[in-house]
C-alpha cells in the first residue's frame, strides 16, 4: 500500500511538471522525496499532536447481574416484588439498625454503618437473613447498601445470590496495591453493591483477624459514612475471627434459629461480643399465634428483633 509521504511526494512531482512553482524547501524530484523519506527523524521533530498522549485510566466498579425472579422464587426480599411476609418482617427488622447507623436512635453508635451479621453455630440462616437486610435497605430512598461476604472459611453469598466468585476482600488484604474500586460489584439493583469474599487463600481465617482488616475496616466507616456496610460473618463458636471482627462493628445481629439453637449457646455466643455497643438479635424459623407459620424459601422465616442478652425462644 503506497503510503501518504508517496502520495504526496507523487503530487508534488506533478505539479512541478505541470508548472507549479513551489516554496523553497519543498522536495522537487522523485529522488529527493525517496531521500526525505529516507532521511532520520529527529525526536525533536515529534510534536505533542503527532503522539497520542497517554492517561491514566481510572478503576471503575464491575457490574454484575443478579436474577431477581429467581432470588424472589427462593425466598428472598427483592425490588418491585409483591408484597409478603418475609418483606414485611425485614422492614421491622431493619428500622431500628438504620436508625442506630444514622444517630436516630436511642445512642449514638461509633461506626454504626458498620454492622456484622452472625449467629452462634453454622446453618443457622445468617447469610439469608445477611442477604435480605442488605435488600430490604437497598429499597430505602435515602440508603445506599453494601454486603460484604466476611465468612471466609465459607462463602456463600454470591452463590445465593446466582453469581460467579470474584476477587473481593482476601484479594485487599493481601495485596496493597489492590483498591476497593478493583473489586467492588454493581449491581443492577441501584443502591446496592458487593465486596465478595475473595480467591481462597490457606491463610484466610488469619487475614479475617490481622492487622491490615482492621485497617481497611476503619477506612471503610470513614470513607463510606453514608453508606450501609453489611457484613456476613463466621460464627462466633466456631471461629475467633468473627469475635475479633465483631470489635469493630457498630452494630452486631445474631440470628438464632428457633427450637435449634440453645439458650446457653446463644448466651455464649453473647459473652463472646459483649463489648460491642449494640447487639440485637433476630430469631429464625419461628411460629407466633395469629402469624401462622413461615416458610418461605429454604425454610427460613424471621420474627422480630429481640431485646439484647434476654434469653431466646421459640414463640408457641
Amino acid at each position: 500500500m503506497t503510503s501518504s509521504i508517496e502520495k504526496a511526494a507523487q503530487r508534488l512531482e506533478q505539479l512541478r511538471k505541470a508548472g507549479a512553482l513551489l516554496p523553497d524547501g519543498i522536495v522537487q524530484s522523485e529522488d529527493a522525496a525517496t531521500q526525505q523519506m529516507t532521511r532520520p527523524i529527529s525526536p525533536a521533530a515529534i510534536t505533542a499532536t503527532d503522539a497520542p498522549i497517554a492517561t491514566p485510566s481510572k478503576p471503575s466498579s464491575k457490574t454484575v447481574q443478579i436474577d431477581l425472579t429467581a432470588l424472589a422464587a427462593a425466598g428472598f426480599v427483592t425490588p418491585h416484588a409483591p408484597r409478603s411476609a418475609t418483606t414485611d418482617q425485614f422492614r421491622v427488622i431493619k428500622r431500628p439498625l438504620l436508625d442506630n447507623a444514622t444517630g436516630k436512635g436511642a445512642s449514638l453508635a461509633v461506626n454504626g454503618n458498620l454492622i456484622m451479621v452472625t449467629s452462634a453455630l453454622p446453618e443457622e440462616g445468617k447469610s439469608f437473613t445477611a442477604i435480605n437486610l442488605a435488600m430490604s435497605m437497598a429499597m430505602e430512598l435515602n440508603h445506599t447498601v453494601m454486603l460484604v461476604d466476611a465468612d471466609v472459611a465459607r462463602p456463600s453469598i454470591m452463590k445465593k445470590l446466582g453469581l460467579q466468585p470474584a476477587p473481593g476482600l482476601l484479594d485487599l488484604l493481601l495485596d496493597r496495591e489492590v483498591g476497593l474500586a478493583d473489586v467492588l460489584l454493581r449491581t443492577n439493583i441501584e443502591n446496592l453493591t458487593l465486596l465478595p469474599t475473595g480467591l481462597p487463600h490457606p491463610r484466610a481465617t488469619e487475614l479475617l483477624a490481622s492487622d491490615a482488616m482492621a485497617t481497611l475496616l476503619e477506612d471503610m466507616a470513614k470513607r463510606y459514612s453514608d453508606r450501609i456496610i453489611i457484613f456476613d460473618s463466621p460464627p462466633l463458636l466456631i471461629t475467633t475471627e468473627a469475635r475479633v471482627l465483631a470489635s469493630h462493628m457498630g452494630q452486631v445481629v445474631i440470628v438464632v434459629q428457633a427450637e435449634k439453637t440453645l439458650q446457653s449457646e446463644v448466651q455464649q455466643a453473647l459473652a463472646t461480643i459483649e463489648n460491642c455497643p449494640i447487639r440485637l438479635m433476630v430469631l429464625n424459623q419461628a411460629r407466633s399465634r395469629g402469624l401462622g407459620a413461615y416458610g418461605y424459601g429454604h425454610g427460613y422465616g424471621y420474627e422480630q428483633v429481640v431485646a439484647e442478652n434476654k434469653p431466646v425462644s421459640a414463640v408457641a
